[in-house]
C-alpha cells in the first residue's frame, strides 16, 4: 500500500522514533518484547497503521496490544516533539502476522506436495486457504484494537 516517496518517508521516521521510544522512554514491562516491523502512513497523513510483533512471549500478544494502545497518546505527543509535521497521524497498532502466515503458506505447500497434487493445483488451493486466512487475521486484529 505504497502512496509515494513522502509517505514511505514519513512512515519510515515513525517506525524508527517509535522503536525508540518503545525501548528507551516507555516503562511499560510489556513492550519489552515489541518490535515495530513497518508503519503505512495515508496519502493525507492523517492516520498511520504501526505493525509490530512481539518477540518474547514473556507477556503476550494481548498485553502487548493493551500497552501500546496506553502508550498511544505519550507516543503521539513525543513524534509531535521529534518530526517537523503540521499534524501527527493518529497511531493505530495491529499486530504484524505476515511471518505466521508466510509459514503457514510454506505447509500447506508441503502437506500438497505430499498428497501428490499437481503445482498449478496446489498454487490455485494455498491461495484460496491464504485468503481465507487473512481474512480471519484481519478480523481477529481489528476486534483485538478494539478490544
Amino acid at each position: 500500500m505504497t502512496h509515494g516517496a513522502r509517505t514511505d518517508r514519513v512512515g519510515e521516521r515513525i517506525r524508527a522514533e517509535i522503536s525508540t521510544l518503545l525501548l528507551r522512554r516507555v516503562r511499560e514491562p510489556a513492550v519489552d518484547g515489541v518490535t515495530i516491523t513497518h508503519v503505512e502512513v495515508t496519502r493525507d497523513l492523517q492516520i498511520a497503521r504501526v505493525f509490530y510483533r512481539v518477540l518474547a512471549e514473556a507477556h503476550g500478544r494481548r498485553e502487548a496490544a493493551r500497552a501500546l494502545r496506553r502508550a498511544r497518546g505519550f507516543l503521539r505527543r513525543e513524534l509531535a516533539a521529534r518530526l517537523r509535521l503540521r499534524r501527527v497521524p493518529e497511531l493505530t497498532f495491529l499486530h504484524d502476522d505476515s511471518v505466521e502466515q508466510q509459514d503457514r503458506i510454506a505447509r500447506l505447500f508441503d502437506e500438497l506436495r505430499d498428497d501428490g497434487l499437481e503445482p498449478a493445483e496446489a498454487e490455485t488451493q494455498a491461495a484460496e486457504t491464504e485468503t481465507q486466512a487473512a481474512e480471519t487475521e484481519t478480523q481477529a486484529a481489528e476486534t483485538e484494537t478494539q478490544a
